[in-house]
């Protein structure tokens, strides 16, 4: 049974960073490509950023410089940091794992950024 569980969202002070974590399972995760989308209130669900097998890394253009993905094979487990979490990126943020025409979801983790 596949399995993304995310983890690490909450209240976020102003400058105040935070990591988002999504640990893979009932997947052979180092063979796939893997995603951070996000979901706000009223909004339809948006890409955030992005990591290839080999670690090749790509960013939505409100991403770059403040967010960052990343990937650990032995954790099974990708990663985003965001910087300065600002109030406009309260939302639903969901891990997404890809290969050839298969996708998987997580459940989503809640970030709300306070003023």
């Amino acid at each position: 049974q596949v399995q993304l569980v995310e983890s690490g969202g909450g209240l976020v002070q102003p400058g105040v960073s935070l990591t988002l974590s999504c640990t893979a399972s009932g997947i052979d995760f180092s063979s796939y490509h893997m995603a951070w989308w996000r979901q706000a209130p009223g909004k339809e669900r948006e890409f955030v950023a992005d990591i290839s097998r080999t670690s090749l890394t790509d960013y939505a253009d409100f991403a770059k410089g403040r967010f960052t993905i990343s990937r650990d094979v032995n954790k099974n487990t990708v990663y985003l940091q965001i910087f300065n979490p600002k109030p406009e990126d309260t939302a639903v943020y969901y891990c997404a794992a890809s290969r050839d025409f298969t996708n998987y979801w997580g459940q989503g983790t809640q970030v709300t950024g306070l003023q």
